[in-house]
Formats: C-alpha cells, structure tokens, sequence
C-alpha cells in the first residue's frame, strides 16, 4: 500500500513537481509543502491527495493555487450537487466544500474545532460531543442574494458573489436554498429587469419561516406604482411576502399588512418563535431544532434554578429555558431585539396550557462587549448560564467572570454559575474564551462538539460545555 504521509510515496510515477495535499485549512483549501517546507495553499484540492498545483500568489513564507491536476484522487471526492460551483472564471462563492463528502466535510470540522480549543486555548474536552448533523441540502432558510443589473448585456442577475469576487454569480439555481426559493432566482430576475428602479436595487434579503417566505428588497429610490404593481402579482403567484427597505433597517415595513405571520416553532418545547426577516435568526431550522435541544440538556436547568441566557437575541433559548428553569434572565444588546424577546414571551405565555406556563422571565439590554464585574454582580447570582455570542465571542464577559474569581473581595454576596453551555459560530473566539475560563475563572471543560450548521462551507458552528471546579 502507497503510504500518503510521505512527501511523495515510493516508486512515484507522478510528475516531479506534484504535490501531496496533508490536510485542509479553515477556508477549505488543500495544505500541502513543498521539499524545501513551503507551505502552499491549494484550492480545490483534498486531503491525501496528490496534485500539480498552480501557483498564482507567492509569499515569503507561502504561496496560493488552484489544482492543475489530480494525480491521485481522494476517495472522498464527490461531484457538486450545483452546476455553479467550482474553481472556473464566474463560480458561486456561496459553498466551497461541495467537492469533498458531507461525511469528511463533519470530521474536518471536529479536528478544526479541536485544534482550535488546543493551539488557541490550551484546553482539552474531557468528552468529544458527537457531532450534529442535518440535511445537506435545502437547508438555506436565510440568505442575502445581491442583485445586478447588466445593462451592456440588459439582463440582471440575482444570487450569491463570485468566488473571491465583488460579481454577482450567474445563478439559475441553488441547491442549498429551499427547493421553492431555489425555483425562484430565474423569476426573480425577470420580475426585476421589468421594473422602472432595475438600476438601483442592490440586494433582496431571503427569511423562511415555518409557513411564509418573505423577501426584504433594498430600494435605493421610491418605487414606482408600476413597480409596486409588479411586486403584488409576484408575491401573489409565487407565495411571497415582500417587505421594503428604502434606508437603513429601522426602515424596513411589509408591502402589504395582514397576512400570516412570518415565525418558526421549537416543538419540543411547545415554543412559537415571530421574528421580522431582518432578525437574526439561524440560517439552518432543523439544525437549530437539535441544537436548541442538546444545549438545554446539556444545561440540565430545574425549576429550583435561576438561568441567564447571554446574548438572547429574540429568546431562541431563553424562551425554551422558560420550560425548564425557576426564574431566566435574557441579555442581549439590541434594545430591539429585547423589545421582540419580551413580545415573544407574551405571546408563549399566553398560549400555554394551564399548569404549564413559562418561568417568569425579564429582558434588559445591555453592552456586552463592555462588561466589567460591578455589572456582571448587579445582574445578580445565577445557578447556569447559557452564551451564545455572536463571532466576536464573549471575551469580555469572561474576563469579568475571571476577575471575581481571582478577587473575591468584589463578589459580595454573587456567587458562580456552576455550569456554562457555550454555543459559539466561531470556533478561535470560543478557544480564547475557553482558555480564559479554564486558565483564569475557575473551570474545567465537560465536552465540545461541532454543529454542521451550515453544510458545504467552512463555517464551524459549536457547542461546549464548562463545569465550576470544586
């Protein structure tokens, strides 16, 4: 058998230039070294396999490529499931792993999140979380398609970036979007070159709920009658709800009011979640369904117990904690947000059945990247916590939380939570924050696991599970 950790296996038939890929890199491109021990960084290529690169950037300490030739295929190489995408002139930047099995695409993502929580943080999971999975397909319910018009060519078109490139991609498909939307784009662009603003409509914000697809289009001047016209008889033949955007997001309204609700619901918990298209709201519906669940399982809240739930958004968590726990607390830093949360609420606590009903529950916002311990103790004591911050991480939270534990003289009366479930989209701020919690506050760390959240890219979305030592 031809050993692959070789430079080059033995009796090599391959071309004296070939390279041999060792692994992959955060953006899914192949690693590879040349015998004077440059790194090359190799698009489109995959692990164990053995390729003639094509060099287009040197560096001192790197160069970049693209695959001029395989020589020896990986056996987990696989044929796109979209027309648009590859290394070619024009491709969709939206995915860059479809090339490689869904399977390895999850096992990459595990060994990325590991090395992170290691090189990045000195910390070690006690347990590895079996990863979580979903559909690899179909599964974009949240997306922001720019939009073109090409007057040389007098068409337009609408969907994601060009690979690398400020273009917008020639899109007829998309297979990562739901089916519904995907049958769209080639309408879209017909309804769009038809109307009188063509020229200055810059992007359409996509947001599925259970039951609505609403559509958010930027218009950079008032509409016309006509326009407006149009728009009706798209939405009303295809089954979208448009919403308009003429200036920055305080300014986004329905068309038309009335209509169904644009929300998705958290079965398991009996939660029905509204939210505006421009809310964040995770890209992915079924995962978010399973990930919701484990960390609550994870957390292990009782009735007996107080739960802060750290950047809440509109209460994705705090809401399904509310089953769980005595009393919640929901922080986040969006006044706006915080408005919805508390709607949300009231909208759950009215629909639930008696002897069911929520935990009582406050929203505040607050500025988490400014936090400081005097804060963090007027906040008050809590059993557990649940943080879910935004790629940033927590930083600041954790310092806070770090400095009483190193001072106790400024807790007073505020005690530690005795166990944080950290839900992060960015797996370097979770290992910088997981050092400062194992290293400075006083933990150690249960288990991590990656969540495939969104199929087909490099984006590592995780969960980790910190423990107060005793």
């Amino acid at each position: 058998m031809t050993d692959l950790t070789e430079p080059h296996p033995p009796h090599s038939h391959y071309p004296a230039d070939s390279l041999l890929v060792e692994s992959l890199d955060i953006e899914a491109q192949g690693v590879a070294h040349k015998p004077d021990g440059k790194v090359v960084f190799i698009k489109g290529a995959l692990p164990f396999e053995v390729v003639t690169a094509n060099i287009n950037r040197k560096k001192t300490s790197f160069e970049q490529a693209t695959v001029g030739a395989i020589h020896r295929e990986s056996s987990q190489r696989v044929r796109p499931g979209c027309p648009h995408f590859g290394l070619h002139e024009g491709a969709c930047g939206g995915c860059k792993m479809q090339h490689l099995h869904v399977g390895a695409q999850v096992a990459i993502k595990q060994r990325v999140l590991e090395d992170n929580l290691w090189h990045l943080g000195k910390v070690k999971p006690q347990t590895m979380l079996r990863p979580i999975e979903g559909p690899a397909w179909a599964y974009r319910y949240r997306a922001r398609l720019s939009v073109r018009y090409v007057r040389k060519k007098g068409e337009v078109l609408v969907g994601f970036h060009e690979r690398k490139s400020g273009y917008v991609a020639d899109m007829k498909v998309c297979p990562v979007l739901p089916p519904h939307v995907s049958a769209l784009l080639l309408p879209l662009r017909a309804l769009i070159a038809g109307m009188d603003a063509r020229e200055t409509l810059p992007q359409i914000e996509l947001a599925c709920g259970d039951a609505v697809t609403a559509m958010v289009l930027r218009h950079m001047e008032p509409l016309s009658a006509g326009d407006l016209a149009q728009l009706r008889a798209f939405g009303s033949a295809h089954g979208v709800q448009w919403w308009l955007q003429p200036k920055g997001p305080d300014s986004i309204h329905l068309l038309d009011e009335g209509g169904t609700q644009l929300a998705y619901a958290l079965p398991e918990f009996g939660i029905t979640m509204p939210f505006k298209p421009t809310d964040f709201t995770q890209v992915n519906p079924q995962i978010n369904r399973v990930l919701v669940g484990r960390a609550l399982r994870l957390l292990d809240a009782q009735k007996t117990e107080r739960v802060i739930d750290w950047f809440c958004g509109l209460g994705n968590f705090t809401l399904p904690l509310a089953t769980q726990a005595g009393e919640v607390l929901g922080i986040e830093g969006s006044e706006a947000l915080v408005a919805r949360s508390r709607e949300n609420y009231k909208l759950n606590q009215a629909s639930t059945q008696e002897g069911s009903a929520l935990a009582a529950t406050k929203f505040v916002a607050r500025n988490l990247f400014e936090m400081t311990p005097e804060v963090l103790t007027a906040d008050g004591s809590a059993d557990k916590w649940l943080v879910d911050p935004p790629r940033e991480g927590a930083f600041a939270l954790v310092q806070a939380l770090a400095a009483l534990h190193q001072d106790p003289a400024l807790r007073g009366g505020w005690t530690p939570p005795r166990r944080i479930v950290y839900v992060s989209c960015n797996p370097a701020t979770l290992a910088r924050d997981a050092d400062v919690l194992v290293h400075q506050a006083g933990y150690r760390l249960l288990s991590a696991g990656m969540v495939n959240m969104f199929p087909h890219t490099a984006h590592v979305e995780s969960m980790a599970v910190f423990e107060l030592e005793a």
